[in-house]
């Protein structure tokens, strides 16, 4: 039981998956200090708000934190927008390089010998068969 489990940690797959939430985890921190260091201490200059953090209101005594909310869509769109022109573009790209047009056939078989002839051939090479030819 141990042995399949040490099997199942140590796969390829299993690794690349944790590194890439080990990865994934400080960008998203990278990012979520940008936000809240650069992005929107900017956009608080523009409408006149020091920090988002600190919009609030309440109800029946209960606050709501609706500045911290802003703050996390932002990182979010901000993560986002990072993951899609960092990561999705490039890789389509790279995709739409590496695609090949389809290749075109110029071979068929002979219906008597199975052997490869030309698709506008009138007879076969190996076994002389006349055949029709193929448009």
């Amino acid at each position: 039981m141990i042995k399949g489990f040490r099997d199942f940690i140590l796969r390829g797959n299993v690794v690349d998956l944790a590194v890439a939430v080990v990865i994934g985890t400080a960008f998203g921190a990278v990012v979520s200090a940008i936000v809240k260091d650069l992005l929107t201490p900017l956009i608080a200059a523009i409408f006149g708000k020091p920090n988002f953090s600190t919009l609030t209101f309440t109800i029946n005594h209960s606050t709501f934190l609706y500045g911290d909310v802003i703050n996390v869509v932002i990182s979010f769109l901000a993560v986002a927008a990072a993951v899609y022109f960092i990561v999705v573009v490039p890789l389509q790209r790279i995709q739409r390089m590496r695609a090949r047009p389809p290749v075109e056939v110029f071979t068929r078989p002979c219906p008597e010998c199975l052997s490869d002839i030309p698709k506008q051939a009138r007879r076969c090479a190996f076994c002389t068969t006349q055949v029709t030819p193929v448009a």
